[in-house]
């Protein structure tokens, strides 16, 4: 899962050479003009596939967002994978945001589970229960549990986790990806206290969701 960091998502590097090659192929039979709409597809191929590097907070209690997106949901549920009261923070992603995701907690995973689903608007707060989705649960070295839940979008069709069972993650650290556009929820104990609101705009790792008790 670790390795040198690529810039460019290593999830991307097929679509984007795909894309530059058919351009590249367009613009030397055809001419550029022919070919604009296809290095359109490259640039955006580009930017979708980015994967900046990001500086960890110092602080061990925090829970650090585990992807690039806008705030949706803030709120006291039940969570549905642990069956307890949790306080659940969602990110929405676009498809102009970096899509790698991120642990948002130091901890060991205890089980994961994976669930075919819909594909409905990641947007829609029934998401979190009827698309596809791919869910952790970490436990911090505090004992605190996490549930960190990966959710397909409307045209996402594509979860990516590498994490397994019983592997011990580090804050900040890249976990997994989804192909295009799409949210992740994060189910925190309900003694922890938000820092997010809804309508933020948050960058994994670097942005704080909340602090843990």
């Amino acid at each position: 899962m670790n390795y040198p960091h690529p810039i460019i998502a290593r999830e991307g590097w097929p679509f984007l050479a795909a894309s530059i090659a058919a351009a590249a192929i367009v613009h030397g039979f055809a001419g550029l003009w022919w070919a604009l709409p296809l290095w359109g597809i490259a640039m955006f191929m580009l930017q979708f596939f980015r994967d900046p590097p990001r500086t960890v907070p110092s602080d061990p209690k925090a829970v650090l967002s585990p992807a690039d997106g806008r705030i949706v949901a803030v709120e006291r549920v039940e969570d549905p994978y642990l069956k307890r009261e949790a306080l659940k923070v969602s990110v929405f992603m676009n498809v102009f945001n970096a899509h790698s995701n991120r642990s948002p907690v130091d901890g060991e995973i205890r089980e994961a589970w994976y669930f075919p689903g819909k594909f409905v608007n990641a947007d829609l707060a029934k998401a979190s229960l009827e698309n596809e989705r791919n869910a952790l649960w970490i436990r911090t070295p505090d004992g605190a549990d996490i549930t960190c839940v990966q959710v397909a979008g409307l045209i996402a069709r594509r979860i990516l986790c590498y994490a397994k069972t019983g592997q011990k993650l580090a804050r900040g650290e890249r976990y997994g990806f989804i192909r295009f556009g799409s949210r992740v929820d994060v189910y925190l104990p309900l003694a922890a206290m938000p820092r997010a609101s809804v309508g933020d705009k948050v960058y994994a790792t670097e942005t704080v969701l909340a602090v843990l008790p």
